[in-house]
């Protein structure tokens, strides 16, 4: 699957961004600056991350959903897909990130 990350139009402070493909340290960048904008915008209250079409990801994309948990906006719309869910599981991240099953609206809402 190529790689995709695309950030959506905000909507009441709300920027989603989607990412689809593989997702480690060569291919990192375009959804590192994605984010990193958003939280640098201090008009971004919520950032949702769409994790529904991660084909495969690694510590380092763990490490960029760390440390935009301490952003204290973040919200990963699943569902989460089975490899990277055993790598949230794994490290035990999956139970301090705020992760909804039931998509982008829903993320928005959290």
């Amino acid at each position: 699957m190529e790689q995709q990350v695309r950030v959506l139009p905000d909507e009441d402070g709300v920027r989603v961004i989607v990412c689809a493909g593989d997702f480690d340290q060569d291919t990192l960048a375009p959804l590192d600056q994605a984010c990193t904008q958003a939280a640098d915008d201090p008009g971004v209250r919520r950032i949702v991350l769409d994790v529904t079409r991660v084909a495969f990801a690694d510590s380092s994309m763990l490490n960029l959903m760390v440390r935009m948990l301490h952003t204290d906006r973040l919200v990963v719309a699943g569902p989460v897909p089975e490899q990277l869910g055993r790598l949230l599981d794994l490290t035990q991240v999956r139970g301090i990130l705020r992760i909804t099953d039931d998509g982008i609206d829903a993320a928005r809402t959290l």
